[in-house]
């Protein structure tokens, strides 16, 4: 998924954490960002703030649905270039037809992961399916170490199996958690999940102690250890648990996405659908996009690709996690 805003900041903040919550759990609330065109569809954006960019290597969360398509006419997003991250796509429901610059024609549906490799360079278009009528999801970005990020461009799939929790199930998509591990290949170490808990459950999932944790909460009236984190908002724990402690006190069923990984101490730019580690990158990056150059092309999409918007008038500044 693309960051279209016409006018994307270099990092722009969202709410702030309530200050009467408690403090052992930051609560991110979302803005709303449209996604462009006559009828736009709208994501409930949580990362990056200006109060915290980075959840591990994870430094893009946006959440949206369940959309009624018929309204708002779904997903159609022509080809767009990344550098420098990996795209994490995850559906609730409906279905999205992908395509991209290294040949891959795939399609992203519930409970299947989608990841992609932006490296160097890539370019691709999502685009729901005739069939769908709600589409509900996640789009998330994971951003490359120095190391790596000009990595050659990838694609990988993956079905991971339920795993039954105490109160719920687990579907790990990146990572590992309770015995299961995916097999997708990542350039961090990285945790990645779905999380179902049932009415009234309380699950404590032992976790890294050297990861941070994110909960991004879909529905459910949710505790992550003692603090409510309501629907839409992303719950973020600091290093140094052995254990999660999750609890569904509602009278429906809640469902979560659960984000991991080690402090990410590298400072990224993160401009549009580019991350690089100095203005100059981001430059190059508009630059060879807009010339048709580096990002290779999306095949059997029927359009014309994005434009990249017009860079601000200040540098672009490095940001880092918060301390």
């Amino acid at each position: 998924m693309s960051n279209t805003e016409t006018r994307p900041p270099e990092l722009k903040c969202g709410g702030e954490a309530e200050a009467a919550r408690p403090a052992d759990v930051e609560v991110l609330t979302a803005r709303d960002v449209p996604l462009g065109g006559p009828r736009a569809m709208r994501v409930r954006r949580t990362l990056p703030q200006r109060a915290r960019t980075l959840i591990g290597a994870w430094c893009f969360a946006d959440h949206y649905g369940p959309d009624d398509v018929a309204g708002t006419g779904g997903m159609d997003v022509a080809p767009h270039p990344h550098t420098g991250l990996q795209t994490v796509s995850w559906l609730f429901s409906g279905e999205i037809e992908h395509r991209d610059s290294l040949g891959s024609h795939a399609y992203v549906r519930p409970g299947e992961l989608n990841l992609m490799t932006g490296g160097h360079g890539i370019s691709h278009s999502e685009v729901s399916t005739p069939d769908t009528t709600v589409l509900h999801g996640v789009q998330l970005w994971v951003a490359l170490p120095r190391e790596h990020r000009d990595t050659a461009r990838d694609f990988q799939h993956h079905v991971p199996q339920p795993l039954p929790l105490d109160g719920g199930e687990a579907r790990v998509f990146l990572g590992s958690l309770a015995g299961a591990t995916s097999p997708v290949r990542t350039f961090t170490p990285l945790l990645g999940a779905e999380l179902t808990l049932a009415p009234g459950a309380v699950t404590t999932l032992p976790v890294d102690p050297a990861f941070e944790h994110g909960v991004l909460v879909d529905t459910g009236d949710v505790l992550v250890g003692g603090t409510a984190v309501l629907p839409a908002e992303l719950g973020y724990a600091a290093p140094g648990r052995t254990a999660l402690t999750l609890t569904n006190r509602g009278p429906g069923a809640a469902r979560l996405i659960l984000l991991g990984g080690p402090p990410f101490d590298e400072e990224i730019v993160m401009w549009w659908n580019f991350i690089g580690r100095s203005h100059e990158d981001i430059v190059r990056a508009r630059e060879d996009w807009m010339n048709g150059t580096r990002f290779g092309e999306v095949h059997g999409y029927d359009g014309s690709p994005l434009p990249a918007p017009e860079l601000p008038n200040t540098p672009l500044k490095p940001r880092g996690r918060a301390r």
